[in-house]
């Protein structure tokens, strides 16, 4: 099955950069670019990709509010968002906005290929130990969008004492073999409660749970 990519973003070298690489893989294609957020609603909407690419600061509506619109819509396109990590501050906002990743710009244009891969078979794309980073600096940076209200711990009431075991591991940036480790279970049987974890809280993603473990008070920021 050939993934279907949109790339948007400002820079017309990185779109050429990423089409060039497509252009030579036979399971990726390139159906559409987009110079800024609003022409990446409007050609999600005409060409319905499985990915988009996502720049982060473009003119006039942002990656942010893009990715946004595109995950809120009808169809079924995830986005994975293109940004310097160190310096950007609204890769936050970001994912609060529904995205399922992102890639860091000066990663080999391969890994990008993978990642957009990842995204498309339904996972998320975020690395355990940028997971950890992520939850110290989700609360100490502003939302560039205001984030929904935290949820109450009653909201996960749901899911088992298991689960939220889980569900706490995730959001300190475990991975699947260290969360088994952790709980003395195969890899497998983790996986499992991660599959009932995304099917009972409507998450779309991992990321989606760590912003959850986080809001819902599982999970204290570094430092705090």
């Amino acid at each position: 099955m050939t993934i279907r990519v949109l790339l948007a973003d400002d820079q017309p070298l990185v779109r050429a950069a990423l089409r060039m690489v497509i252009t030579d893989t036979p399971d990726v294609e390139v159906v559409g670019e987009a110079g800024d957020g609003a022409e990446a609603v409007r050609l999600t909407g005409e060409l319905a990709p499985d990915v988009v690419v996502m720049d982060i600061r473009m003119p006039g509506m942002d990656g942010i509010e893009a990715t946004r619109l595109i995950t809120t819509g009808p169809g079924t396109t995830r986005v994975v968002v293109l940004t310097t990590f160190d310096d950007d501050d609204y890769v936050y906002g970001a994912l609060r906005a529904g995205a399922s990743g992102f890639l860091v710009k000066d990663m080999a244009l391969d890994d990008i290929l993978a990642a957009v891969r990842v995204v498309a078979s339904g996972d998320a794309l975020i690395a355990p130990s940028v997971t950890r980073r992520l939850i110290k600096e989700f609360a100490a940076r502003p939302a560039t969008t205001p984030p929904p209200p935290p949820p109450p711990r009653a909201a996960l009431g749901g899911i088992t004492d298991r689960e939220r075991e889980v569900l706490t591991l995730v959001g300190s940036g475990l991975s699947n073999a260290e969360i088994a480790d952790r709980l003395c279970i195969s890899v497998a049987t983790a996986k499992t409660y991660l599959t009932r974890l995304l099917a009972k809280l409507d998450a779309r993603d991992r990321v989606q749970l760590v912003i959850l473990a986080y809001e819902a008070g599982l999970v204290a920021p570094s430092g705090s």
